[in-house]
C-alpha cells in the first residue's frame, strides 16, 4: 500500500477571528511605563486612605461604641497611619515646645483616635494663642495652625509687669530692663479696660503717639500720662471721658498745652478745666499758656490755674 505525499504544499493559518485579543510578548510587557508592582502599591495606598476616611466618617456619624472604635483605630495606626510628625504654622513669639507638648498629649498616636477638638482647647489656654486649628494630614502628620495675639500694652500691678494684647489678655511677664516701647497701664483690673482705653485714645490720633501710660483710678476712670510728663485726669464714664479728651486735644492744638512745663490737667468736673502749673507751691513758670477757649459742645469752661 503506497502512500501519496503531496509535495510543495504549505499550511495556511486560519484568519483571526474578529474581536480576538493578541498576546503581548514578555519583552514588550517589560517596556510598559508603570510596572505592575508599582501600580499595585499606588492602588493599595489610595484604597487605604479611602478606607481610613470612611472609617473616620462612620465613627463620627454613627458613634460606634468606644471599645470597637478604639480597636479599629489602633488597627489603622498599626498599619502605618500614626502620628510621627507635628507641623506648626504661624508661630512667631511663642515658644514651640509647649505647642508640641499640647499636640502630642493624646491617648493614642493612631490617626483616627487623635482628639482634634481637645487639642485645640489645650492650645487656647496659652495666653499667646488667639485662635488655633488642628488637622490630620495622612499618613502620619498632625498640622497645628496658630494665630498669635499682638502685644498692645504693658500692665503694671502688684509690682509686676505683664505684656497684654488690645483686649487686655495677659501674654507673658516683662522684665524692667527689657520693656518694649508700649504704653503702660497701671492699677488693679486696668488690663480688663484696655479695650476701652484703646477706643478712647483712638478718638485723638495726634495725641496717641505722645501717650506714655494710663492709670485706672478707683475702678472708675483714667489718668493719662504723656511723654512730656504731664498728667490728664479724665472724668468717669466712657462717653464723658471721650468728650473731655477730644476737647483737650483741640485745646492742645490751639495753645500747645503739652511740653510747656505744666504738671497736671484736671477735667473731672464737667465744664471746668484746672491746670496745675508746678508741683512746688510759689513757683511761677514763664510763658504759661493762656486759658483755653470754651468748647461749643459743652458750654463755657471755668478755667482755674493752681500754683
Amino acid at each position: 500500500m503506497t502512500a501519496k505525499i503531496a509535495r510543495g504544499t504549505q499550511t495556511r493559518s486560519r484568519p483571526k477571528a474578529k474581536g480576538a485579543t493578541r498576546k503581548v510578548p514578555a519583552k514588550a510587557a517589560d517596556a510598559l511605563p508603570l510596572p505592575g508592582e508599582a501600580v499595585r502599591k499606588v492602588s493599595l495606598w489610595i484604597f487605604a486612605g479611602m478606607m481610613l476616611a470612611l472609617l473616620l466618617a462612620i465613627l463620627t456619624a454613627f458613634q460606634v461604641p468606644q471599645m470597637a472604635g478604639t480597636a479599629a483605630g489602633e488597627a489603622i495606626g498599626e498599619a502605618g497611619f500614626a502620628v510621627k510628625r507635628v507641623e506648626i504654622k504661624g508661630l512667631n513669639r511663642m515658644q514651640r515646645l509647649p505647642v508640641y507638648a499640647a499636640a502630642l498629649d493624646q491617648p493614642s498616636m493612631a490617626m483616627p483616635l487623635v482628639d482634634l477638638d481637645a487639642t485645640r482647647e489645650r492650645l487656647l489656654r496659652f495666653g499667646w494663642v488667639e485662635e488655633a486649628r488642628v488637622s490630620r494630614r495622612l499618613p502620619d502628620t498632625l498640622v497645628v495652625d496658630i494665630v498669635e495675639r499682638t502685644p498692645a500694652a504693658i500692665w503694671q500691678h502688684n509690682q509686676q509687669l505683664t505684656l497684654i494684647d488690645r483686649m487686655g489678655v495677659p501674654l507673658e511677664p516683662v522684665r524692667l530692663e527689657a520693656m518694649p516701647d508700649l504704653p503702660l497701664v497701671i492699677g488693679p483690673a486696668a488690663n480688663t479696660h484696655a479695650t476701652e482705653l484703646n477706643e478712647l485714645v483712638a478718638a485723638v490720633p495726634h495725641l496717641k503717639p505722645q501717650l506714655a501710660g494710663a492709670t485706672w483710678i478707683g475702678g472708675r476712670r483714667w489718668d493719662l500720662r504723656f511723654q512730656s510728663g504731664e498728667v490728664l485726669a479724665l472724668p468717669e464714664g466712657k462717653e464723658t471721658a471721650e468728650k473731655a479728651l477730644v476737647q483737650f486735644a483741640r485745646m492742645d492744638k490751639m495753645t500747645q498745652l503739652l511740653g510747656r512745663g505744666l504738671v497736671r490737667f484736671d477735667m473731672r468736673v464737667p465744664g471746668k478745666f484746672i491746670v496745675r502749673v508746678s508741683s512746688q507751691p510759689g513757683t511761677i513758670i514763664k510763658d504759661a499758656p493762656p486759658p483755653p477757649p470754651p468748647a461749643p459742645a459743652t458750654g463755657p469752661v471755668d478755667t482755674k490755674t493752681v500754683i
